[in-house]
């Protein structure tokens, strides 16, 4: 820091707050730490008695906060993403869309392993609405060796940490099974419930049909559902390891691969995933999606609506954190459920 005039502070940057008090009126910080100061502010500053002011003493190889939050930003900030103005050395970046976030975690870690430099960003892999924060960047003291800029700027390596897909997949072909509601002796509550889910995401069910049991009832039911104008398949009951429920064979004797039957996740065990040679992701949800608030399905479907390939390690990766912790009010997805 260096002291100098007020009236010589045109285009130098304030090291501290600097509080204006207008009794029964204001107060709070008129400029804040990082605020570079403008003609229009000299009056203002001589008004709050501030004849002289504390500035940022520029350097060769330092960086002040701001810029350096700048940077830190521009490692995370992809399309989709809107930024804030620098306050106080921070800077977040928000969504533009509603879409699937996802995080590069081990380039997040090197760089929050750099002393004196911070990147906070909320879980990966969960969908976000516009608006919503994505991350926070800034570093440390008020100012920094540009060094350790560079070995950030390298770690990363040239392409953002962050991404925000936009969903994809728009129209679900759901096939119920069941003898049950195929005679009409009970009523479809599996159905309304899947429609909910899929609305959130912006999905419409296009199709829709219900069979009777039997493996092979199921397995032309989705070969048929495959010709239609649909971008992935949903099968609702028989998901169970009882003799009678015949879904996942049925899913994988219609062609399909199957990257999981069952998941390490509570509720919502007993899931399938499987993809079509064309790529169309096929799923067989077990019946916990039709009651409860949030289960494996919650967790998978966002991914899929973004057109992420999901493999058998991300079903793996999803046992810490997989038990819903069955809370009176359920609060998801502001809960551990998932993360």
């Amino acid at each position: 820091m260096k002291l100098i005039r007020t009236r010589d502070a045109v285009g130098h940057v304030l090291c501290h707050d600097m509080t204006q008090i207008i009794p029964g009126q204001y107060k709070d910080a008129r400029f804040r730490k990082g605020h570079i100061v403008t003609e229009e502010d000299i009056p203002v500053l001589l008004a709050m008695g501030k004849e002289n002011l504390y500035v940022w003493e520029k350097t060769a190889g330092m960086l002040h906060e701001n810029e350096a939050a700048e940077r830190l930003a521009a490692l995370c900030r992809n399309e989709h993403m809107s930024a804030t103005p620098v306050k106080e050395g921070k800077i977040e970046l928000k969504a533009e869309i509603a879409g699937l976030f996802r995080v590069d975690s081990r380039r997040l870690r090197a760089v929050n392993a750099i002393d004196e430099l911070m990147i906070a960003t909320r879980h990966g892999n969960t969908p976000v609405r516009p608006g919503d924060k994505l991350c926070g960047t800034r570093c440390i003291p008020l100012v920094i060796d540009e060094s350790k800029l560079i070995a950030a700027e390298k770690a990363v390596g040239g392409r953002p940490i962050l991404e925000l897909l936009p969903y994809k997949l728009k129209k679900a072909g759901v096939i119920t099974t069941g003898s049950e509601v195929f005679h009409g002796r009970i009523t479809d509550a599996f159905t309304p419930a899947v429609v909910k889910k899929l609305k959130t995401y912006g999905i419409g069910m296009t199709e829709h049909v219900t069979v009777d049991d039997g493996l092979e009832n199921i397995r032309r039911a989705i070969g048929e559902m495959r010709q239609k104008d649909v971008d992935f398949i949903l099968c609702t009951g028989g998901m169970s390891v009882d003799p009678d429920d015949n879904t996942p064979g049925a899913i994988k004797a219609s062609g399909a691969r199957i990257v999981t039957y069952g998941a390490p996740v509570l509720p919502g065990a007993m899931f399938l995933l499987g993809y079509f040679p064309d790529g169309m992701p096929v799923m067989g949800l077990p019946g916990c999606v039709m009651y409860a608030k949030a289960t494996i399905f919650d967790l998978a479907l966002p991914r899929i609506a973004a057109g992420v390939e999901m493999t058998r390690d991300d079903f793996i990766d999803m046992g810490e954190g997989g038990m819903c912790l069955g809370c009176g009010e359920c609060h998801y997805p502001v809960c551990p459920f998932g993360k």
